[in-house]
């Protein structure tokens, strides 16, 4: 049995999607919960490369560019978001961040 490699790529993007968003939603730390995130974002940028690459287009190419640019960010973001968290309540716990609710 032959799988072409467009179809894999496709498979291989699912799978770690699936992964990334069962750590979002399973997971109570801050720091998990910042790389399913990541690992979401990457599983979209191999989707959009290899369909770039299955349509000989450079377009997908360009935009996962700009995406690893934002999601680079968005971690910076994140990360300092985290260590005020950690500094204020102790834990990086998504739960102690509740007092914060408006």
């Amino acid at each position: 049995m032959f799988i072409s490699s467009e179809l894999f790529i496709q498979v291989l993007a699912a799978f770690l999607f699936m992964m990334g968003t069962l750590i979002v939603i399973q997971r109570r730390n801050t720091i998990m919960v910042l790389m399913g995130i990541e690992l979401m974002l990457n599983a979209a940028n191999l989707s959009m490369i290899g369909f770039s690459h299955y349509l000989s287009l450079v377009d997908g190419q360009m935009q996962v560019f700009f995406t690893i640019t934002i999601a680079a960010a968005e971690s910076a973001v994140g990360l300092s978001i985290l260590i005020n968290l950690f500094r204020n309540f102790g834990s990086p716990k998504t739960g102690e961040a509740s007092i914060l609710r408006g």
